[in-house]
This record gives structure tokens, C-alpha cells and sequence, in this order.
């Protein structure tokens, strides 16, 4: 999933994301009504997961971070404290994403396992008209070709392949990502019950 070519999409022939309240919506991050629970603690959204997965040495910022009932809000955190992102982000963030997207879905296997499902065997790609790493951008001059690495667009495609041949695998646990200091309030990610529990927001206590 490093490949770093840029790859080109026809809208009219995929599944294309945008806003949350369109069509599909549901597949970005940004998407409310998927909570994740991780080490206890209930996370909004997947981008909120993702953003705060940056920081693992400084817990207060994570609270932070979880603490935004907008997913927008939460990345506006993440960005301020962009100095302080762990050093080896750029190297580890699209094993992140393959993680958090895959606790979305076993956590919320009937809603978002439905949306992902009846995109059927089409090419998913969220269109972005900054960011062509996670996403494509509309060309100017046809605005339904769209360019890019689109690599949220393929990790959602390999999750749905996944989900196609096993949908088994997603109802016990889903595994931790094999890299160093993958901390939450200071404590280790291992593994995720997909269980979910009635589990509230941490205070300020459990994270300081």
C-alpha cells in the first residue's frame, strides 16, 4: 500500500465520496455514527481514532482530540500540535488507517459492512480537492476523471474483499498494529474486543 503512482478513476464507473450526507458517506472518516471503542474509551469517529494515533506520547493531547464531538474539530487539534507527531508518522500512518477502518467496520458490522457491501465490486475513491495521497482530485478540465493515490479508496477495497470472503473474521478481535509505542492514555493498543460495551467519554482524571 506504499505504492506511491498516482492512479486514475472514471466517476461515473465508481463508488466516489465526498460529504457526509451524500451517497455513500458513510465511508469517510468523517462519517458520524460509527463509534469506536479502544482501551475503554468511546471515539466518535474513525478520524478521530486516526488523528490521535499520532500522538502517543502525550496523552492529554489524545483527550483532546477524543473530546471533539466534530471529527473536523479534532483533526484542527491534531494540526496544531503537528510538531509534536510522532517521528516515524509518515512511515506507519496508511498501517494506522488499515487498522482504524478496520475497527470501524467490526464494530459496526451491520451498518457501515452494509455501505461497504453495496458498493459492490466497484472501484471506491474519495475525492479530495487537496489531498491526492488518501484520496483523488477532480481535473479541471473533466471534472469525472479524477487522479491520485486514492489510498483510503483501496484500503476500503481491500477491506471489502476481506469482508467478501470471511465475514467471520470480524467478530472477535481485531489485532493491534505491529509498530512501536501504539499508546492510548499511555497504555498499549493490543488487541480490540469488538464487543461493543456501554463504555462513556474518559475524563480528565483517567488521562492525565
Amino acid at each position: 500500500m506504499n505504492n506511491s503512482k498516482s492512479r486514475t478513476y472514471n466517476s461515473d464507473e465508481s463508488v466516489v465520496f465526498h460529504r457526509t450526507k451524500e451517497s455513500y458517506g458513510g465511508l469517510s472518516n468523517m462519517a458520524a455514527g460509527f463509534p469506536i471503542y479502544v482501551n475503554n474509551t468511546k471515539i466518535l469517529t474513525s478520524e478521530a481514532l486516526y488523528q490521535l494515533c499520532r500522538f502517543p506520547a502525550y496523552p492529554k493531547i489524545q483527550l483532546e482530540i477524543i473530546a471533539q464531538t466534530s471529527p473536523m474539530y479534532a483533526k484542527k487539534i491534531a494540526r496544531h500540535y503537528e510538531s509534536l507527531t510522532r517521528k516515524d508518522w509518515m512511515l506507519v500512518r496508511h498501517k494506522v488507517m488499515r487498522w482504524a477502518l478496520r475497527v470501524k467496520l467490526s464494530q459496526n458490522l451491520e451498518s457501515f459492512g452494509s455501505i461497504l457491501m453495496h458498493t459492490g465490486e466497484k472501484q471506491i475513491v474519495e475525492k479530495s480537492y487537496k489531498d491526492d495521497f488518501w484520496g483523488a482530485i477532480p481535473i479541471h478540465k473533466d471534472k469525472k476523471t479524477l487522479i491520485g493515490q486514492n489510498i483510503l479508496g483501496r484500503l476500503l477495497m481491500e477491506l471489502r474483499e476481506e469482508l467478501n470472503k470471511n465475514t467471520q473474521t470480524y467478530y472477535s478481535t481485531t489485532p493491534s498494529v505491529n509498530i512501536e509505542n501504539f499508546l492510548l492514555n499511555g497504555n498499549p493498543i493490543r488487541q480490540v474486543d469488538n464487543i461493543i460495551k456501554n463504555i462513556g467519554k474518559p475524563t480528565q482524571n483517567q488521562l492525565l
